[in-house]
């Protein structure tokens, strides 16, 4: 309605969001996989355990047994990878 001055939208506003490939970090450390994923525009989130024990966490130490989603899946930058150790 171009009378009524209502935007329809424009397309150039639209945010466009890169998509990348799902790197395997099962069986690394952590604290390896938040580096991995950091560089790519990921974020690393671990299953089942409460903010304040992620800080008492050994990063380096601890191995990742599992991710979901697996390797190979594309997803959208700024996205999280769940992981299981």
């Amino acid at each position: 309605m171009p009378y009524l001055e209502v935007s329809q939208g424009n397309k150039d506003e639209l945010e466009i969001v890169e998509e990348v490939s799902v790197p395997n970090i099962t069986g690394v450390s952590v604290k390896e996989a938040e580096k991995i994923l950091k560089e790519i525009g990921l974020e690393l989130s671990i299953e089942g355990i409460k903010e304040e024990n992620e800080k008492t966490l050994d990063k380096e130490n601890t191995i990742i047994k599992k991710q979901i989603p697996t390797e190979g899946i594309k997803i959208n930058k700024g996205n999280k990878i769940f992981i299981e150790y």
